[in-house]
């Protein structure tokens, strides 16, 4: 079980196929997403890696946060999220996981906040039929109706169906496929709509439902920070041979 990513939702947009059908797509960024943490059998009873996201100032961290990332030595993230993995699939702390971590054609799940839509009725949140149009009905067609029994049970049951505030849930989308990865600009293209708003934080990991393609690296596609930084010194070295 590999590790997921933690990205921001760009925006919708659509791909052409060289048969030119065109693939609406949602263009997910992943923006510097590192390793900070690992949770151990030993010490926290399970296997896990904590990843970061994003650029935070550390004036505004609390200092327990900002010890976290100093031992890790990783820049302080704004969005932080834990992905459980098999043992064989740990990833060093400080990498960087790249958008081909995922490979053209394979499914993933895409996890997110839904979208806000405040105070909503019956027939907008629960999709109610409402009250009849005629009959003796004014000015209460889109109520709810009754919400309990006569005097038996004479009262209304938890969990009804009622209006209240609608959205900002954690919506799971399952069997998403990539259809096109940038490794360059860090952009993940998704087949199909992603919950969320633009700008929202979005986690992708391997589809449970479907098999992980033999072409998918294990335990996945990184960077690490110190041959990065190593690469830019050998080049010098070479122009001046």
């Amino acid at each position: 079980m590999r590790s997921g990513v933690i990205a921001q939702k760009v925006g919708m947009t659509r791909v052409f196929t060289e048969a030119g059908e065109h693939i609406p797509v949602t263009v997910l960024k992943l923006g510097n997403c590192q390793v900070v943490g690992h949770r151990t059998k030993d010490k926290n009873g399970y296997t896990a890696l904590q990843l970061g996201s994003g650029s935070r100032k550390s004036v505004y961290m609390p200092k327990a946060e900002r010890g976290q990332f100093a031992v890790a030595k990783v820049e302080p993230k704004r969005k932080v999220a834990e992905f459980r993995v098999s043992d064989d699939a740990v990833i060093p702390v400080g990498a960087e996981i790249q958008a081909d971590h995922f490979v053209v054609g394979q499914f993933v799940d895409v996890t997110g906040t839904s979208t806000g839509k405040g105070f909503a009725g019956g027939m907008k949140r629960w999709n109610f039929g409402g009250l009849r149009a005629t009959h003796g009905v004014s000015v209460s067609h889109r109520s709810i109706g009754s919400t309990g029994g006569r005097q038996d049970p004479g009262k209304t049951f938890k969990n009804k169906k009622m209006p209240g505030h609608m959205g900002v849930d954690r919506v799971t989308t399952l069997n998403l496929r990539v259809v096109q990865t940038d490794v360059e600009r860090g952009l993940l293209l998704v087949e199909g709509a992603v919950p969320g708003t633009k700008g929202g934080w979005i986690t992708v990991r391997d589809a449970v439902k479907k098999p992980l393609p033999k072409e998918a690296a294990t335990p996945g596609k990184f960077k690490l920070a110190g041959a990065e930084a190593a690469a830019p010194e050998a080049a010098p070295a070479e122009e001046g041979k």
